[in-house]
């Protein structure tokens, strides 16, 4: 997944943004007084930025996310804090019994923001076009979706094997449906000759209820409300003001002292001494901290018997762990955080015992572990560092020694992707929201493979992926993934710890606090309280 990458794009701006946006964080909007989001005025949001483009199918970023889906529409949506049902959005959808035919039917009187109505073939243009930009992180989503025109109205998205997922894929900001003639009169193609990129990083081209005023990849963004909107998430604010302010330390001064109305990268310590006059919202995020213990001898040496995974797996205590990562983190139940499908209900317990005797089983003589991770890009306010003390620790006390390795995350990340680190933390976050997007840690997977397991090193669990990939109904699928799930916790290389908190604030003037796993805060939903 691009998570990792994303956040590491964001702390790369930080210095620069730091110094464009003030730190204090003065609000730009209004001139660096106090505003008010009564009556739909000025909403001013702060985030650390990781933002790329406004360019919807170039971006895959999570502050473009929730920029895009104030200003797109997409065919299906998710509303509220549900992650397991899309919605329709511009359109409503029917399916085949084979899941492999999604038939799309656009609602009536839908337009875009410069009056004209939506029509089949902006939806065709828009969906091909991020097939076509094959440099773009956002393509793959298109991978095997055939797009074919029915009427003015109507879309069938076709795949070759079941594709239970693609409702859920089509929700994300990068698919947004854009106007078709207004892009290609600026450059737009569907092949890699598209030039509309600085287009839109200057206006929009979308249905959504806010319009691009302007955007800095460094500073600010600043949408307004869309005259024109007419779907149901009518636009609550005239103005909305999403500033780049790196430092979570700083986005909880300007939120206390009046200078923003939102913060939405609060760690669990912070939100937990805000007190009256401010609305916190603390959920489970979809992202987990996790170990990988590599198994190819040849770069794992003893971490390569799967017994020793199993040790460390029953040498751990959970609970402990947790109490680094703050209000709204919980145990990581198993590879699947768990507000998807087929999520554990219950997380590992420690058992000392069973770890000793699965280390001794293990061929482990006393050798020192190297426990690499980056030291430089924390998960919801989760620190690396000391996660990877208490493991240390932890381990100790069943007889593993392990000898801390932290570098920046520009150094740790190559040799991750590349497999070759033995005993690693890391973390992992969903490309859509589906549980599909965690069947890379299967063996043979994306994932797997960083950790050494080819298919062939567990053709039982192999086949567990493949029968979650070619589900043809919902509740066939969920208990696919449950038993991939519980597999992988029994015998897999990776042993899931934390999923972090999403710790978002708000001044009391402010209702609609709502975490996605896409798009993070939903601008949409924000409303004046009362």
């Amino acid at each position: 997944m691009a998570r990792s990458h994303r956040r590491a794009a964001a702390a790369l701006l930080a210095a620069a943004a730091l110094t464009l946006a003030g730190c204090s964080g003065g609000n730009s909007a209004n001139g660096g007084g106090n505003s008010s989001a009564d009556g739909g005025g000025t909403l001013v949001v702060d985030t650390a930025f990781s933002l790329e483009t406004g360019d919807p199918g170039r971006n895959y970023v999570p502050t473009g996310n929730m920029i895009i889906h104030a200003v797109y529409d997409t065919l299906l949506t998710f509303e509220g804090t549900d992650s397991h049902t899309p919605k329709p959005s511009l359109a409503t959808m029917e399916q085949n019994e084979d899941a492999t035919e999604f038939t799309f039917t656009i609602q009536d009187g839908r337009t875009f923001s410069d009056g004209s109505p939506v029509t089949a073939d902006d939806v065709v243009f828009s969906l091909e076009r991020v097939a076509g930009l094959t440099d773009s992180k956002a393509n793959f989503l298109m991978a095997g979706i055939t797009v074919t025109k029915v009427d003015d109205k109507t879309v069938t998205l076709t795949t070759e094997t079941p594709s239970l997922q693609l409702p859920a894929i089509v929700t994300n900001p990068s698919l947004s449906i854009l106007n078709a003639k207004a892009v290609e009169k600026e450059g737009g193609t569907t092949d890699t000759s598209d030039a509309a990129q600085k287009y839109l990083d200057g206006t929009s081209a979308g249905s959504g209820p806010y319009t691009l005023e302007s955007l800095d990849l460094t500073s600010q963004v600043v949408l307004v409300k869309n005259e024109e909107y007419d779907g149901p998430d009518e636009a609550a604010y005239d103005k909305i003001v999403v500033r780049n302010i790196p430092e979570s330390a700083t986005q909880l001064t300007n939120l206390k002292g009046g200078d923003s109305h939102v913060a939405v990268d609060l760690s669990g310590d912070q939100v937990a001494d805000l007190g009256d006059g401010f609305v916190v919202d603390s959920v489970p995020s979809a992202e987990t901290l996790f170990l990988l213990v590599n198994q190819d001898p040849a770069v794992g040496g003893v971490t390569a018997n799967p017994k020793f995974a199993e040790a460390v797996r029953y040498a751990l205590d959970y609970d402990k762990l947790l109490e680094l990562a703050g209000a709204g983190s919980v145990q990581a139940t198993g590879v699947i955080p768990p507000m998807f499908g087929g999520a554990l209900a219950e997380g590992v317990k420690p058992d000392a015992e069973r770890a000793k005797a699965a280390l001794a089983e293990s061929g482990y003589a006393g050798e020192t572990v190297r426990l690499q991770f980056p030291n430089d890009n924390p998960v919801g306010g989760v620190e690396f560092t000391p996660v990877a003390e208490r493991v240390q620790q932890q381990l100790k006390a069943v007889g593993i020694t392990v000898e801390l390795a932290p570098a920046p995350f520009a150094t740790e990340v190559e040799p991750y992707v590349a497999g070759k680190e033995a005993f690693s933390l890391w973390y992992w976050g969903p490309d859509y929201a589906d549980s599909s997007s965690f069947l890379p840690f299967g063996p043979g997977e994306k994932v797997g493979l960083r950790a050494g397991w080819p298919a062939s090193a567990s053709a039982p669990i192999a086949e567990l992926v493949a029968t979650a990939k070619s589900a043809t109904s919902s509740d066939e699928r969920d208990a696919d993934f449950t038993a991939f799930a519980e597999a992988m916790q029994e015998s897999g290389p990776f042993v899931p710890l934390i999923v972090p908190g999403n710790n978002v604030a708000s001044d009391d003037t402010v209702a609609g606090l709502e975490y996605n796993v896409t798009w993070t805060l939903d601008l949409r939903a924000l409303h004046p309280a009362g």
